[in-house]
């Protein structure tokens, strides 16, 4: 008898902790105290139960190709001048390869030995009219592309998360595309922008010697390129923006940021993004603001003059600031782009899904209304047909279902549509352990065994039953947790929670409430 005690008291312990754990996440939790809302878990809805947003991003990796070869050649280059070596000129050639001029055959052998021991993720593929072509090799192409991917994931991740959306989803689908899910978003087009903004920061000398109307016509020398600020002053060229000639090298980039956030001016009230270097960084723009005082340094960003400030004095700290008419929304945005760093490739926007409230509202109706009449049927199926040891497995449903929510509210788990039928699905599995215990019980009972035997024998001889049918469907559960996407996530969650709470309350639930009526009430008869 006392081991049936302590049974009873672990079932109603996990029954009690259970349902502290739930009941914050249904609308009970207006008249539950506050240190109980507070302090406990909600289970989350998913996005097709809250309505939100769902992006397919595509990652144009042959654009993070061509950007890193860009800088490669530029490597080269500094290479070159770093070992005495003479050239004549060094260029990208299409996406993946470079072009190499030499003045005479005397340097080719400079030129092949700094590239083979220096690059060697470049093959050479010809060497012919005083130019060498190299090209990427097909490992390093993969790689790069897969680093392109990944980088992304990670960039649109860390921008999410500071986006301060509950319980994203962002995962990679296929081998360019990334999948963004914003459950409970209210401002889709926002997020959009702010996922899809490259944020390629950089400073840039002005180069003061060109005239602006020189500028705006596109006269400039080969160092230079013209770039716009947009602006909303009288004076603007060119339907609102400014031309800039600027120096083609960058002296400094967004990779030196520590961090990014927003600041009020003092002076004219308006928001701004304060800059803080690392300390590499910092010595860098010390260096630059010392050499070039008196100059304009232009603030580039994706392409873009945001402020081009006079520099005055050399500015020692590693700390910046962009300007541009921010709202504090656009500041905070771009702080946000800033701090979770560039994206290494363009992205675009292959599929945008917004899923309202309302929809989200008409799928938890249905799926509950689901759950409860499959119950329903499955309960009254068990009573009539198994009469009281019927009730026995309506009850441990029950415990179950009880069991299953509380601990997806200690999990903090996200509820999706599919996870409904994750449930329900649980609720078939736990009356057929039940069926398969019983009906186990029955043919022992017709062998001659005494009811308190037969009970005994069937629960034995049954567990390695019961054991087996859930440890494979808890393996197809992981299967589908680790290669299914959001939704079907969302089905292996529930669906895996509820096995294993299965296998406790089949197993020991029923069982004691049988020894129960045996040991306390004397019972010797069974109602199967």
């Amino acid at each position: 008898m006392k081991n049936v005690f302590w049974r009873i008291v672990l079932l109603a312990g996990f029954a009690i902790l259970a349902l502290i754990l739930f009941l914050p996440s249904t609308p009970v939790i207006e008249r539950l105290p506050s240190f109980w809302a507070d302090n406990v878990h909600k289970i989350v809805l998913g996005l097709d139960l809250q309505g939100g947003t769902h992006l397919v991003l595509g990652v144009d990796q042959d654009a993070a190709l061509t950007n890193h070869v860009g800088r490669l050649a530029s490597t080269v280059e500094d290479a070159f001048k770093k070992k005495a070596v003479r050239y004549s000129s060094v260029s990208r050639l299409g996406a993946v390869g470079i072009s190499v001029s030499y003045p005479d055959e005397k340097t080719k052998d400079g030129i092949r030995k700094v590239i083979e021991n220096d690059f060697g993720v470049f093959d050479l593929k010809s060497d012919m009219d005083g130019r060498f072509t190299y090209s990427l090799k097909d490992s390093e192409i993969k790689r790069l592309k897969d680093w392109a991917l990944s980088q992304a994931l990670e960039t649109i991740r860390n921008r999410i998360d500071k986006f301060g959306v509950a319980e994203p989803i962002v995962q990679k689908q296929g081998d360019r595309e990334v999948v963004v899910q914003l459950p409970g978003l209210k401002d889709p087009e926002r997020a959009i922008q702010l996922i899809g903004k490259t944020a390629v920061l950089e400073f840039r000398l002005v180069d003061d010697s060109v005239d602006p109307a020189s500028a705006q016509k596109g006269i400039v020398p080969l160092d230079d390129e013209i770039m716009y600020q947009v602006s909303k002053g009288k004076d603007s060229f060119a339907g609102g923006r400014v031309a800039f000639a600027v120096k083609k090298e960058a002296l400094l980039t967004g990779e030196a940021l520590s961090d990014a956030r927003v600041a009020i001016d003092s002076q004219y009230n308006e928001p701004y993004v304060s800059l803080t270097f690392d300390a590499a960084g910092s010595r860098i723009f010390e260096k630059i603001t010392a050499q070039n005082t008196g100059k304009r340094l232009a603030i580039v960003l994706d392409g873009n003059v945001h402020s081009a400030p006079v520099i005055r004095e050399a500015i020692s700290g590693g700390r910046a600031s962009i300007t541009g008419g921010f709202s504090f929304e656009e500041a905070t945005d771009l702080a946000i782009v800033l701090r979770a760093g560039a994206l290494p490739a363009p992205v675009t926007v292959a599929q945008n899904v917004t899923v309202g409230p309302s929809l989200g509202e008409d799928s938890i109706k249905a799926g509950v209304r689901a759950a409860v009449i499959g119950a329903v049927l499955v309960l009254v199926f068990m009573a009539v047909y198994y009469k009281f040891s019927g009730l026995i497995a309506d009850f441990a449903v029950f415990l179950n279902i009880v069991m299953l929510l509380g601990a997806m509210a200690w999990l903090n788990a996200t509820l999706t549509l599919p996870g409904i039928a994750g449930i329900i699905l649980t609720i078939g599995m736990g009356v057929d352990s039940n069926v398969l215990i019983f009906e186990r019980i029955k043919e022992e009972l017709r062998t001659g065994r005494t009811p308190r035997s037969a009970i005994d024998a069937g629960y034995d001889r049954a567990w390695w039953t019961v054991i087996d049918s859930h440890v494979t469907t808890l393996i197809t559960a992981a299967v589908l947790f680790q290669f299914g996407s959001g939704p079907i996530k969302g089905f292996a969650v529930t669906l895996s929670i509820g096995i294993l709470i299965n296998l406790f309350t089949s197993l020991v639930g029923t069982k004691v409430l049988f020894d129960l009526m045996s040991e306390k009430f004397g019972r010797t008869g069974i109602s199967i």
